[in-house]
């Protein structure tokens, strides 16, 4: 009988980010809306960093925005994981996700920090952002102005 252990096969990218591998209108989307945010120089937006808001549950929200005094970039020293919660974490919506695995992501955010939660539903052309306060609001035209961080996004550019 042997006792060679074997490697462990490397995680899938779903596995290690908790979420489906993202899609064409999913990346589209995302390099949209950030380019919309980085108008916005206080902030700095962050695609597909991995929050570590509790240890054992890593999550990687499509882009999470932080003050940009609270992210500062070190070149010498690098970070695989951030267990300070953004202020802002957007999840956009891939085909082969549900909503209720979505909502579940809005609940834990919103639970561990996050003071803002943008869903954005491809299909629909939609922005749902979630509050703290369990209030929603939702968005299919015009510009979206997060209430918490005074971010704000074209739809027509983030659709496009």
């Amino acid at each position: 009988m042997s006792t060679d252990v074997l490697p462990e096969r490397p995680l899938t990218y779903e596995e290690e980010r908790g979420k489906p591998m993202p899609s064409k209108n999913y990346a589209i989307i995302q390099s949209n809306l950030i380019l919309e945010f980085s108008k916005q120089r206080e902030f700095r937006t962050l695609p597909e960093l991995k929050l570590e808001l509790v240890p054992t549950v890593p999550k990687t929200p499509g882009l999470a925005i932080y003050p940009r005094q609270a992210m500062d970039l070190d070149l010498r020293q690098d970070e695989i994981a951030v267990s300070d919660p953004p202020l802002l974490a957007v999840e956009i919506v891939s085909p082969s996700q549900g909503m209720q695995e979505i909502m579940e992501k809005v609940k834990f955010y919103l639970a561990h920090g996050v003071q803002s939660v943008w869903v954005v539903m491809p299909p629909l052309r939609s922005v749902t952002i979630f509050l703290p306060d369990n209030s929603q609001q939702t968005h299919l035209a015009g510009v979206v102005r997060d209430p918490v961080t005074g971010l704000t996004a074209d739809l027509d550019a983030v659709f496009s």
